[in-house]
């Protein structure tokens, strides 16, 4: 545990949240809500709201369950044993399929400098899959080295990012941007619907503002508050990035773009200048994909020292890289890579985007609905546990919401996948169960 004098405030705890949500999760999404017109944008206001409600309720079951497994510990709370697995095992899911649209991003961005891999699906595939494979390999170096790189590449979507969204508007055209609003002329709810899932993948990851509580000074009011401001600090830069872009490049070109953030700059400025804002973006990309990469790896090693996972994701080198799992999970994106091939990267994007956010989202609910439980445990205050209860219910109609928006080809993926997981449970759980059997049925099971 941190010394009190060297603990995390609040301003470095605010900064800390925005910056791990932004990642690359911006970097292709204005192409994607392109296709659906600039009233996407609407969707931006709801997430932020809902994104909020989360953080914070995720906040508050870190302050009140400190025991570690994160959002599965809180699950297992309230649901038990198969519920932590189940958690696990779709986290897990929705990081290998987030890993894959990272990767696809790089790709988009990297096209320019390498026109092959912009001429088709295969060479599209090509190139994600060595990306994937490339920043599996970099995480053999261990936490360290890629702590150290993240740190430098995060920068590669901050600097573009906010940077337009304060200078782009002396580019900003009234006019662009009310044609883009609604080119297709679908109902407003419908194009809110269906950007709900886009918006919501720039937001994934916020339920890691509270795995450090340990390390921040008053936690009780620090943490909490990180987690609202950081989430609205960064949907705020969102908001103003997209809606800068919409106003300056017509919305066909925006669609279509494989780079929007590097287009518009080339429009901006010229083309040296967009070529610079692209390779920070594929930078961007890298650096993110190599940070998820080993996250993916500890989400499966540490549900592997649960018993719930093949041991193999738990064997580390003497540097703490979980190589074999690394291996593993690589085999795995490619082969999710396969099967959504497509010849256009925003498409393929956008269909692993609504996949991925399915299946994090349903980890959410389970994990959410702890709370009143953790809380009842702690003996919180009651006053304390209305407040909660009240930001509980935004946070939970948010997260319906979502699930709905997604679609119906996500949502049938992501109960298929959680049915085969409470069949995967099922081989695993004599494990944790008692001694069950009656005398007389047999050889008796032990604990």
């Amino acid at each position: 545990m941190a010394q009190a004098g060297k603990k995390m405030g609040l301003t470095g705890l605010t900064t800390l949240v925005a910056v791990n949500m932004m990642g690359s999760g911006i970097i292709m999404l204005p192409s994607s809500m392109a296709q659906l017109g600039a009233v996407s944008l609407l969707s931006w206001v709801i997430t932020a709201i809902g994104s909020m409600a989360i953080a914070y309720c995720f906040a508050q079951c870190g302050i009140f369950c400190t025991r570690p497994g994160g959002m599965s510990a809180y699950t297992e709370e309230a649901h038990g044993k198969s519920a932590f697995f189940l958690c696990s095992y779709l986290y897990f899911l929705s990081l290998a399929i987030g890993n894959v649209a990272i990767a696809i991003s790089a790709v988009g961005y990297m096209t320019p400098f390498l026109p092959w891999l912009g001429s088709g699906a295969i060479p599209l595939f090509v190139g994600t899959v060595g990306l994937i494979w490339l920043t599996s390999l970099a995480n053999f170096g261990g936490p360290k080295v890629t702590g150290q790189i993240g740190s430098v590449t995060v920068w590669g979507v901050i600097i573009p990012v906010a940077g337009l969204s304060l200078i782009g508007w002396f580019w900003f055209d009234p006019e662009i941007f009310r044609q883009a609003w609604n080119p297709n002329g679908i109902a407003t709810s419908e194009a809110i619907a269906q950007s709900i899932p886009l918006t919501l993948w720039a937001f994934l990851g916020m339920e890691s503002a509270a795995q450090n509580s340990d390390a921040v000074e008053n936690p009780q009011r620090n943490v909490p508050l990180a987690c609202l401001l950081g989430t609205l600090g960064a949907a705020v830069v969102y908001v103003a990035s997209t809606s800068v872009i919409m106003g300056i490049v017509p919305n066909a070109e925006l669609a279509s773009s494989t780079a929007p953030f590097a287009f518009v700059y080339a429009q901006m400025f010229n083309g040296w200048v967009g070529d610079i804002i692209m390779a920070l973006a594929v930078m961007a990309c890298v650096g993110s994909l190599l940070g998820w990469q080993f996250t993916l790896a500890q989400t499966a090693k540490v549900t592997a020292e649960q018993r719930m996972f093949p041991s193999f994701f738990a064997r580390v080198t003497l540097l703490g890289a979980p190589i074999a799992g690394l291996v593993a999970n690589a085999v795995l994106q490619t082969g999710m890579a396969v099967s959504t091939i497509s010849p256009n990267a925003s498409e393929q994007f956008g269909k692993l985007v609504n996949l991925a956010a399915v299946t994090n989202i349903i980890p959410y609910i389970t994990s959410l609905s702890a709370l009143l439980i953790i809380m009842e445990k702690a003996q919180v205050a009651r006053r304390v546990q209305y407040r909660n209860g009240a930001v509980l219910l935004v946070a939970m109609a948010y997260s319906f919401y979502a699930l709905y928006a997604s679609g119906t080809e996500a949502v049938f993926g992501g109960m298929l996948v959680t049915a085969v997981g409470y069949l995967l449970f099922g081989y695993i759980a004599e494990r944790f169960l008692g001694s069950t059997r009656r005398p007389d049925a047999g050889v008796e099971v032990r604990p």
